[in-house]
């Protein structure tokens, strides 16, 4: 039998009284958090910073009395965009219609809606403090360098290069310039055959401690604030090693000063949209991403 990890429930305003089922590995959905029905804030995010952005959002509901409604997407961009575009998703035999009064991501793909004419303007609010290696605890193979991963016969998971092309491209990028300055051969990173990259699907926020778990691969390389995010939450199953060595502290990548999260309101925002866009840059919210390892963006 399959071990799947026991993701905590990350409904705004906390759980709710409906009827829950699922079953991890054939029916179940965590990056759509709570119910589009009416829902009077919507909010389409990229996925890595799911957690900040959860409790943002719970502060942000206390302070408005008038606000009890919150339906939150996080997704890769790609996925946002197709679900925006149609107007909703099918999840498995489950059709939604949603659509987004915020919607948060890199800023070349909110470029893309302001082009389109749905989005006006974006700024930024969050920024990503580099990378590290997630381990399974007691990190089993002795890994603190890239070298290690190099040299050893080691398989290190990375998001799928098509389905995630962003954050797939920065943990390249990171881990290229590693490379170069160590005097690295980088050619391991061009594996295709599975002996030295194992590759994810689709979400590697929740793909890739699960592939570290399940012995498919013995590193992910991933945010800092991924990292520390598993380990809060499976204190028992994850630690997390950087890429030159230092304990707890991310390597930067050579977009460090570029890896920022951008906001912007679709359209007028509805009610709720441009007041929570203001709270994203507040230093309220800058405490909460800060709390979580990332920084307010500079």
């Amino acid at each position: 039998m399959n071990t799947y990890l026991d993701w905590p429930e990350e409904l705004v305003g906390g759980e709710g009284d409906t009827f829950r089922w699922s079953e991890p590995g054939s029916n179940i959905s965590l990056d759509f958090h709570g119910n589009p029905v009416n829902a009077q804030l919507a909010v389409f995010s990229d996925g890595n910073h799911h957690m900040a952005l959860k409790d943002c959002l719970d502060i942000f509901l206390r302070q408005n009395k008038g606000l009890s409604r919150i339906f939150y997407v996080t997704t890769p961009p790609g996925t946002l965009l197709n679900i925006f575009r149609k107007g909703g998703i099918q999840i498995g035999n489950l059709s939604i219609p949603v659509s987004p009064h915020v919607f948060i991501s890199p800023p070349h793909v909110l470029d893309h809606l302001i082009a389109q004419g749905t989005m006006q303007t974006h700024r930024p609010f969050a920024q990503h403090r580099g990378m590290v290696l997630l381990v399974k605890k007691g990190n089993p193979h002795h890994l603190s360098t890239l070298r290690d991963l190099a040299e050893k016969n080691v398989r290190l998971f990375l998001p799928n290069p098509e389905t995630e092309t962003v954050s797939c491209r920065a943990y390249m990028d990171t881990l290229k310039a590693v490379a170069a300055g160590e005097g690295i051969d980088p050619s391991f990173l061009a594996d295709g055959t599975g002996r030295h990259i194992v590759y994810g699907e689709r979400i590697h926020h929740r793909e890739a401690p699960q592939a570290v778990l399940d012995n498919r691969a013995d590193a992910a390389v991933v945010y800092y604030h991924l990292a520390l995010r598993y380990m809060r939450v499976f204190p028992a199953l994850f630690e997390m090693v950087t890429l030159g060595g230092a304990a707890l502290s991310a390597r930067p990548g050579p977009d460090s000063k570029n890896g920022r999260t951008h906001a912007g309101t679709v359209g007028d925002g509805g009610r709720w949209g441009a007041a929570f866009l203001r709270f994203l840059s507040s230093d309220r919210a800058g405490d909460v991403y800060t709390h979580h390892g990332l920084w307010p963006a500079t």
